[in-house]
């Protein structure tokens, strides 16, 4: 069987401290729970995955690494306005439900504002 050419996914994750952590996976729903468990990335170990801000399926690995490259170079702004368009979608976005089953829903702007409190 040949992993390099099974459907891959990049993402970002919304983490506590408000960060953006990107990565890629070909697994989306258990990097999720990885995340989510503490066992993912040494960064969201340390600052909390709070919930997926963005997911874009792939066509293989190589894609998902090239993305996930490209993604990593946007701004801060241009990260955020590519989010708000995934999360406009609501659950036509790809990867939508994963990150439901995974987190529930992501909290508003006034839920984020109470927690930081």
């Amino acid at each position: 069987m040949n992993r390099e050419k099974e459907e891959s996914w990049v993402y970002m994750l919304r983490c506590r401290n408000g960060a953006l952590y990107t990565g890629w996976t070909n697994d989306l729903a258990a990097r999720l729970r990885a995340h989510q468990q503490g066992r993912g990335a040494r960064y969201t170990r340390a600052f909390g995955a709070q919930g997926l801000a963005y997911a874009q399926p792939l066509a293989d690995k190589s894609e998902g690494l090239r993305r996930e490259a490209a993604l990593k170079k946007l701004s801060r702004a241009q990260k955020e306005t590519l989010c708000r368009a995934w999360q406009a979608q609501g659950a036509a976005a790809p990867g939508f439900g994963a990150g439901q089953e995974v987190f529930g829903p992501m909290p508003g702007p006034k839920e984020k504002q109470e927690e930081k409190g």
